[in-house]
């Protein structure tokens, strides 16, 4: 039976969880997950671990955070005046904003904590830094 391999389109059935067993996503409720393996559209991990599985297999695999969606830098978490957000913006912790960079590019942030004088804004993605486990059944190789 054929292995997955570099190059190969897959189509997948995915859990991810957090090391707390927290699900974070899931294709379980869609429909599954189609991707070619190294075209570098997933985290390196994913696609390492699907790399020689059989069409019908289940695998459990934990991707370390480098493999993953990288470590959490604290030099990416910003506080600002709570006075350089429009006033009648809410500003609620989870909150996903865009901000602007001195090139013009605009970076998606996470408010994580605000108060009436500063809001703190994180530029990583909201998993870095975590170690993930991912429940995986290949289910095709197109």
């Amino acid at each position: 039976m054929a292995q997955a391999k570099a190059g190969d389109t897959v189509t997948v059935h995915y859990t991810g969880k957090l090391d707390d067993g927290t699900v974070f996503d899931s294709s379980v409720e869609r429909e599954p997950l189609q991707f070619a393996i190294g075209s570098g559209s997933l985290i390196p991990g994913f696609e390492q671990a699907v790399i020689g599985m059989t069409p019908g297999e289940s695998k459990t695999e934990t991707i370390a955070a480098e493999q993953a969606y990288g470590p959490h830098y604290e030099e990416m978490v910003l506080v600002i005046d709570r006075n350089q957000i429009p006033a009648d913006m809410p500003v609620e912790v989870g909150t996903q904003l865009q901000i602007r960079q001195e090139t013009g590019e605009m970076i998606p942030v996470i408010i994580t904590d605000a108060n009436d004088a500063e809001i703190t804004l994180d530029a990583n993605h909201p998993l870095a830094g975590e170690e993930l486990t991912f429940e995986i059944q290949l289910v095709a190789i197109d």
